[in-house]
This record gives C-alpha cells, structure tokens and sequence, in this order.
C-alpha cells in the first residue's frame, strides 16, 4: 500500500515537514560521498528555516503534557493493555524531558557559525556553492570524508529533542486514526463530515494504482480527486472508479 497524509491544521504540517526533513537529513549524513553530505547540510539548512517561530517548542509542549494527561487517565481502564500504556507513557516523558533541557533560540548555533551562514547563503543562488565561490567548503567537501558525518551530527544534534518530540507526536496521531473502504467514482469521491473533524488523513492505494489522491476539505466535506499524469506529464483525473481506504486521525 501507497499512503498519502494531508494535514489539516498548520501545525501537523509543520510536524510533517519536520519529520521528512529529519529523516532525509540523518540518511544523507549515513551516506559516505561528497554529494551526499552537501544534501545533508541543505538539509539542516532547512530546519533552521522552519524552526525560527518561537512558538515551535512551546507547542511542541503543550501537546505532549496534554497526551500525557490523557494516557495517565486510561489507567483505571481495564480494556487497556498496562504495558503498552506504560510504554507510550515513556516515550511521552522522554520527550518532554529532552525539550526542557533546550535552551535558547532554536538553530542558533548556525546562525553564530559565520562559515555555516556564508554557505547556506550561497546555497540560495542557483549554482551557488561550486569550488571557485566557496574554495574552504570545496576542501571540507572532499578531504577527511570520515570527519564529516562526526560534523553533521555535532550540527544537527541541538534540534533532536524536536525530532523526538515530532516522532511521539505524529505516531500518537496515526494510530488514532479510524479506517473506512470506499470507492471513488470515475475518480471522483465526497464524504460528509456530519460534524466529525480530523488533525489529518490518511489515503491508502494499492502499489498497483497507477493514480494519487488530492485533497481538499473543510469542516463540512472532504473532497478527493485522484489523478494520472498524461505523456507530457500534465495531471488529470482518473477516469476509472479507484477503491482505497480512507483514515481520519486526531490528537
């Protein structure tokens, strides 16, 4: 199965980004080769662009104190498995725990490297970062490849306690979700919200769909259409009636 998220509210975008720029960050760091690390520091780059609201780890916080009150109230609750509660619980506290622990501004240690800033300024410019504009980087780039994973993660490691925080977070949201089949007719699908409301939803397609879902809701009706890419790559919907499952997480 293929699944497509589309949040709903700003924040679960902004977690969603987050995670995708964790994960892309920390596999170009594993990776042994120029290019690979020059993806990896772009990528860095990036977090401290959408970390820079003040807002990101008190919000961050809120969240996960309002989870924990909610999980410690399923303790009495005998339908509920003590040990996976217990477990959810300590990933929860973890969490917490690491973002107290931050202190000031987020991203901050980039912004006072001189060298980082002159880079991810030049990496802006089409073109931007070749040997002859950034001869000192060139050299990192190419020299003393076993020194440059131990440099990213020193560069990356102030924003983990949010990488932590985002994984508990958005694991908490897909396993609240409730799935339903339908069918979308001529590519083609509505749903009446009725007062139900979501943080996010889930599309599930079979590998063998040769077709992806767009999305659009409001608090009445989501709305999706399915779509294929003609030869010149131009999208239009799918004339064939497409089956997938449908998931309505919240917090």
């Amino acid at each position: 199965m293929i699944v497509y998220e589309y949040p709903l509210h700003e924040r679960i975008r902004t977690w969603l980004r987050l995670e995708d720029l964790f994960d892309k960050a920390l596999f170009f760091i594993r990776a042994q080769d120029p290019r690979s690390h020059h993806a990896a520091l772009l990528g860095i780059f990036e977090l401290v662009d959408v970390t820079a609201r003040a807002e990101m780890k008190s919000e961050l916080i809120q969240e996960l104190e309002r989870q924990r009150n909610a999980l410690e109230g399923l303790r009495d609750n005998p339908a509920v498995d003590a040990q996976r509660l217990n477990g959810a619980l300590a990933r929860v506290n973890h969490a917490l725990t690491e973002l107290y622990a931050m202190t000031g501004k987020i991203g901050q240690h980039i912004r006072d490297n001189e060298w980082l800033m002159l880079i991810k300024g030049r990496s802006g410019i089409p073109g931007g970062v070749c040997s002859f504009d950034l001869p000192s980087y060139h050299y990192w780039l190419y020299s003393a490849q076993a020194q440059h994973s131990d440099d990213l993660m020193q560069w990356l490691a102030p924003f983990l306690p949010l990488k932590s925080a985002v994984d508990v977070v958005l694991d908490l949201l897909r396993k609240s979700g409730q799935t339903s089949h339908h069918e979308a007719s001529q590519g083609q699908f509505q749903l009446m919200l009725g007062g139900r409301s979501a943080h996010m939803v889930r599309v599930s397609l079979s590998d063998a769909a040769r077709c992806a879902p767009e999305v659009s809701a409001n608090k009445y009706a989501i709305n999706i259409r399915f779509i294929v890419l003609d030869k010149g790559h131009k999208p239009r919907t799918c004339e064939e009636d497409v089956p997938f499952d449908l998931t309505f997480c919240n917090l």
